[in-house]
């Protein structure tokens, strides 16, 4: 790894660190190891932060350091309640409010792109949204408004340097950083890595809308648009125009008559539904990219450059872990955790659930409003340490997903009774995957393995036997080289014997 990455990292660090940020993760619930570095940090933090709280120049300092610097932020920005209202407010810029690429260059970006079908889209407006990776310009395409995502220019490398250094930053962590191995710093980098690679294509972001599309096609209050396939390329994404009104427009949505109270619901439980129902999600929900109709209530969502997906074990673990916290049954959580792999066998089954009850009580019959994250959140990093539980790379989009969507909800309700809302989806999940067509399902999947794997002995019994020749092989050449060497031995004792 190049030398570069890990003085880019230093210089992150630093800028970071100077601008406040080591303020937001200055939380009590903190390992003692983490709360230290923290405050060391934070020695270095400008005095006015110091003075007043404000971190209002963190967002430039995001902006400046990278997109993968930017996502961060975006995320972060949906959390007032664990960064506080100011510096989620400051950070709201960052989620499609950036300063947009030169305007003259985007002709040239098109043609290079579409070739002869760029003469297709007409009357290009100036940017529309300007995010991290890209900016969107509304345009006609024959006689019906199309919205134009094009990357930015020089995107790429700029990405693939913030991932370098974090890979630098992950092994650093992995090495020197003994409590934090157990969260698998270079697996969740890797993670990170892939996702960013698929969203600087824009061929893939076209394919996710098409395949989410398929998945929703029967649901009701959630929306996407629609990808014109002639006029994307991996640079360029055209799809139908959505209109709305932006969901972080509180006011905006009040004055359209909106309820702001079944958007929240509808939200969270469109997330749980693509995620425990299909295993495939929108993976960035952050406010810019979610609309709200107000001719229909219908929430709109944009932007999928970046998609999770889980496996059907995952997704039953999700909703079953979500349906114990509801009915608050902790040990069947508890239980789950161990069957799955996610704590050690040596660790106590009824220790974890008393623990997970220390959790889960708090946040019971509690509304939105009433519910600190920033201890949530620190008090469960506590509790995954205390019981060495490994930290799940392939849920590392999905954890971030949940933290946005419930960020998002939140700030359209704030009694938003999280429970309750999730209950018909997740109860229902659970319920059916309990049931008759469950059970079929799981006997339909191990059959599937199991004729894969007789599909597969053939192959399997040609390898053995090549390998069992083989080991037959190494056997009788050492043997044939000591035959050899006996004879010549004695052929050499007999000589001297006769010589002699």
């Amino acid at each position: 790894m190049a030398i570069g990455a890990y003085f880019r990292l230093a210089r992150a660090g630093y800028v970071l660190a100077r601008e406040g940020a080591l303020s937001i993760a200055d939380n009590p619930a903190l390992p003692p190891a983490l709360r230290m570095g923290v405050k060391l940090g934070r020695l270095i933090e400008r005095g006015a932060v110091r003075r007043t709280g404000r971190v209002e120049r963190l967002t430039r300092a995001l902006n400046r350091l990278g997109p993968t610097y930017v996502k961060l932020g975006q995320t972060l920005a949906t959390r007032p309640d664990v960064v506080g209202t100011d510096v989620a407010a400051d950070l709201s810029g960052l989620q499609d409010k950036m300063e947009p690429f030169d305007p003259a260059s985007v002709p040239g970006l098109l043609q290079e792109a579409l070739q002869e079908r760029a003469a297709d889209l007409k009357d290009l407006s100036p940017p529309i949204a300007a995010a991290s990776i890209a900016q969107v310009h509304k345009a006609v395409l024959d006689g019906r408004q199309v919205a134009v995502k094009i990357l930015r220019p020089g995107i790429k490398t700029r990405f693939f340097a913030d991932i370098e250094s974090f890979y630098a930053g992950a092994r650093l962590a992995q090495r020197f950083a003994r409590p934090l191995r157990r969260l698998r710093p270079i697996e969740v980098v890797q993670t990170l890595d892939r996702s960013a690679r698929l969203e600087l294509d824009l061929r893939l972001e076209a394919a996710a809308i098409s395949e989410f599309a398929e998945n929703i096609k029967d649901d009701t209050g959630f929306v996407i648009p629609s990808v014109s396939w002639e006029h994307t390329s991996e640079t360029v994404l055209t799809t139908s125009w959505v209109e709305g009104v932006p969901i972080r427009d509180l006011a905006a949505l009040d004055a359209a008559g909106l309820d702001r109270k079944a958007l929240a619901a509808n939200l969270l439980q469109s997330f749980l539904r693509h995620a425990i129902r299909d295993g495939f999600f929108h993976a960035d929900m952050h406010p810019g990219n979610l609309f709200a109709d107000p001719r229909t209530g219908n929430i709109v969502a944009v932007d999928f450059g970046i998609m999770g997906r889980i496996s059907r074990a995952e997704r039953r673990f999700l909703a079953e872990i979500l349906h114990g916290f509801i009915t608050r049954n902790y040990r069947m959580i508890a239980e789950r955790h161990f069957e799955i792999g996610y704590v050690p066998r040596h660790q106590s089954v009824d220790d974890f659930a008393l623990a997970l009850r220390a959790i889960g009580e708090p946040l019971q019959g509690r509304t939105a409003r009433d519910i600190s994250m920033a201890k949530v959140l620190g008090q469960l990093f506590a509790t995954t340490e205390l019981f060495e539980m490994q930290a799940r790379p392939e849920l590392v989009l999905l954890q971030k997903s949940m933290v946005l969507v419930e960020g998002v909800s939140r700030a359209l309700d704030p009694d938003l009774d999280i429970w309750t809302v999730s209950e018909p989806v997740v109860g229902d999940f659970v319920r059916r995957e309990a049931g008759p067509l469950g059970r079929l399902e799981d006997l339909a999947g191990h059959l599937r393995t199991g004729a894969a794997a007789l599909g597969r002995l053939p192959a399997i019994i040609d390898k053995a036997e090549a390998a069992l020749d083989d080991f037959h092989a190494e056997r009788k050449r050492p043997r044939s080289r000591a035959f050899i060497w006996l004879v010549a031995l004695v052929g050499v004792l007999v000589l001297w014997r006769l010589l002699s």
